[in-house]
């Protein structure tokens, strides 16, 4: 059974680019998004070179949300609300969308190592109160550098949390991110254990200052069997 394709808005984005090489590798086809189709298309073309048998294709961030079932949000916290009104007649209902933004105080010209408050309590309850009915909305991919993602000659040997009300919605993309080999997803609970997911990465991106690293997260003790 062929595999579905997988959308990246803002697929041109180190974040997003990173995941669309490791998926691609793993013989995911993915549909890389962007404002501009043109960039799109360039960065498609990137990825071929990286991996030639890649399944990709760059598209404007509208037609390429709705090319397949789970979709990926890979914007900075000072773009989501503008992609998230843009997409609103592009998304359906029963699709997945998986958001990744992080409401870093460097949105706005402050510290990235800062959190903002949103009003919802997350990002990732912004993106479901602004999604269409239907849409579920996982948070998750907070804390997988963008760096490590990008050198696919390193190997990823690392935790990624999730939440999310919907437990089909989970395993869905638990199943997603468990194709990029050294990738555990960990179920972290409903959609409003967000905001403290959230907060991992401005943690990381300080720990990572001071040992001038690209270190993930990993969490001991849990089952061998997570899903």
């Amino acid at each position: 059974m062929p595999l579905s394709p997988v959308p990246i808005v803002g697929g041109t984005g180190a974040l997003g680019f990173g995941m669309a090489l490791r998926l691609a590798r793993e013989g995911v086809p993915v549909v890389i998004g962007s404002r501009a189709a043109d960039r799109a298309a360039e960065a498609a073309e990137r990825l071929r070179e990286r991996v030639p048998n890649a399944e990709v294709e760059g598209l404007e961030n509208r037609e390429a949300a709705a090319r397949g079932p789970i979709v990926l949000l890979t914007v900075p916290f000072r773009a989501q609300s503008e992609n998230l009104t843009n997409l609103r007649d592009a998304l359906s209902e029963e699709q997945i969308l998986v958001d990744a933004t992080v409401p870093l105080a460097a949105a706005v010209s402050g510290k990235a190592t800062r959190l903002l408050g949103v009003p919802q309590g997350s990002a990732g309850q912004q993106a479901q109160e602004m999604a269409p009915d239907g849409v579920r909305v996982v948070s998750a991919l907070h804390t997988v550098s963008a760096t490590t993602l990008a050198d696919l000659d390193h190997a990823l040997d690392e935790d990624v949390p999730i939440a999310g009300n919907s437990r089909e919605a989970k395993r869905a993309v638990a199943d997603l991110i468990g194709q990029v080999p050294g990738l555990r997803p960990v179920d972290c609970g409903r959609l409003e254990t967000a905001r403290l997911i959230e907060g991992l990465t401005p943690l990381l991106i300080s720990v990572n200052s001071r040992y001038k690293t690209h270190a993930g997260v990993k969490l001991t003790g849990l089952p061998d069997e997570l899903w």
